[in-house]
């Protein structure tokens, strides 16, 4: 019996596999990943501690187009190991070659989607630093993380990565606001004095916002927007058919936009300092533990698996360990696999390491 099918077979909680992650990848069954996790090399970005043997590297490729097919060859063999209902996330930076920016994340993410992976986020990490190599061009600050699944439903937690709202405000009068000062007193005045609206929708209306500011003094939401014919608009488009918003407030003169006391989902910007500590000890391009906990928390299931098959100095297999999920890492270098062992050394909830 190998290392993966002590993996597989419940007895091992995480497994670091050295090798090349295309061939590695296919002893690994069908569909049996619930999310991955990665950061690939970048295009001619950095020379990683291997030895080569002649063999041409992913990332050490002249031509940019064969980064882009090497790496999405990979990629269909993730495709095959994720569950219908998993999700992919990957990681990658851009490339200036000739003083030209590359736009390799997005040719890798169009690349992937006419492969037949569904797009449903790309998230800017914003690293909030960066150096300053040129004099012509503004500072690099930020990184793609791009969100990809193989079917529309998926498993997909929103619970779990929600922000909790504060503490809903009061005036100095006691009147109770949303957590963004809303009291509703400007929507009421702009509803009796509306011209655009009629005798019943002024009704209709007043009758919601009543409900609405009703729901938050009993804590049921924390926060609401409303769009009265006339005075505002809507967000996206005034066209009927495009915007379901744009119909309703064409047939009832009004909408409102409620924000839930559960509280919201994170936006697609994420502004998280790189890792500094592991940095120093071998790896050159350490993601930090926090980039990790939204998605493994929303898209892989307590005790399901998270795959990472560039996997590094290990801090997605780390972070899933603490987040009770279970991890796969792949790496090319021996270097790396030895410090990932070391570094789930101090993880939660370990069984023996393989």
């Amino acid at each position: 019996m190998n290392n993966i099918d002590f993996f597989f077979n419940g007895e091992t909680n995480h497994i670091f596999i050295l090798g090349n992650c295309l061939e590695k990848l296919k002893e690994i069954p069908d569909e049996s990943v619930d999310c991955v996790f990665t950061s690939p090399p970048y295009w001619q970005m950095r020379k990683y501690d291997l030895s080569s043997n002649g063999t041409v590297h992913l990332g050490d490729e002249k031509d940019y187009r064969d980064f882009v097919k090497n790496l999405a060859d990979i990629f269909d063999e993730v495709k095959r190991v994720l569950k219908k209902t998993g999700s992919l996330w990957l990681n990658l930076g851009d490339k200036y070659y000739n003083k030209n920016l590359m736009g390799i994340p997005w040719r890798v993410a169009i690349e992937l989607q006419d492969r037949g992976w569904i797009l449903r986020n790309a998230v800017i990490w914003d690293q909030m630093k960066g150096t300053q190599s040129a004099k012509d061009r503004l500072r690099d600050v930020y990184e793609h993380i791009f969100h990809f699944v193989k079917q529309k439903k998926y498993h997909y937690d929103h619970d779990a990565i929600r922000i909790k709202p504060k503490k809903k405000p009061r005036k100095s009068n006691g009147t109770l606001v949303s957590a963004t000062g809303v009291s509703g007193v400007k929507y009421r005045k702009q509803i009796t004095e509306s011209k655009d609206l009629s005798e019943q929708e002024k009704a209709n209306a007043l009758q919601a916002l009543d409900s609405t500011l009703l729901s938050m003094k009993q804590g049921e939401i924390v926060d609401f927007r409303m769009t009265i014919r006339g005075y505002q608009r809507t967000f996206h488009s005034n066209n009927k058919k495009v915007s379901g918003r744009a119909k309703e407030l064409a047939d009832k003169g009004f909408y409102i936009l409620k924000m839930g006391a559960k509280g919201f989902l994170p936006s697609d910007i994420w502004r998280i300092v790189p890792e500094d500590k592991w940095r120093k000890d071998a790896h050159y391009a350490v993601f930090p533990e926090e980039l990790l906990l939204a998605p493994i928390q929303a898209t892989c299931p307590e005790n399901g698996i998270v795959l990472d098959p560039f996997s590094g100095t290990g801090s997605t297999v780390c972070t899933a360990l603490k987040l009770n999920r279970r991890g796969i890492g792949i790496d090319l270098s021996e270097n790396y696999i030895e410090l990932s062992k070391k570094r789930v050394l101090g993880a939660v909830n370990l069984f023996n390491s393989v």
